[in-house]
């Protein structure tokens, strides 16, 4: 798998079998918020949210929001080459830890009002 952290797959255009495994990249696709592309096999792309997968069913499959609207799309993964994150990632810097210092610095400020 990747060395790329949660927070840098922004951007990222990985290969599967080189960079990590379809199954490995959906899954990140998944946890990523932010829209990603999916590259299907005969050329064409989806640009959207991936809310949705199951790598393990009998038909395996993703499902997307398009950016463009419209219905939410399934998307066998007989059909998927890969996928980009080229979405803006809505998630990053809204870690645990920038929550925390928020929360402790918020009685700070009301005291000081």
């Amino acid at each position: 798998m990747s060395a790329r952290g949660k927070q840098d797959l922004q951007d990222w255009e990985p290969v599967p079998g080189t960079d990590a495994s379809l199954d490995a990249i959906i899954e990140m696709a998944f946890a990523y918020r932010g829209d990603v592309t999916v590259l299907h096999h005969d050329g064409s792309r989806t640009v959207g949210y991936l809310f949705n997968r199951d790598i393990h069913s009998e038909r395996p499959f993703v499902q997307i929001y398009p950016t463009r609207g419209g219905a939410a799309l399934t998307i066998s993964l007989s059909q998927v080459a890969g996928i980009r994150f080229t979405g803006l990632d809505t998630a990053a810097g809204h870690h645990y830890e920038a929550w925390k210092l928020r929360k402790e610095s918020a009685p700070a400020q009301e005291q000081s009002e």
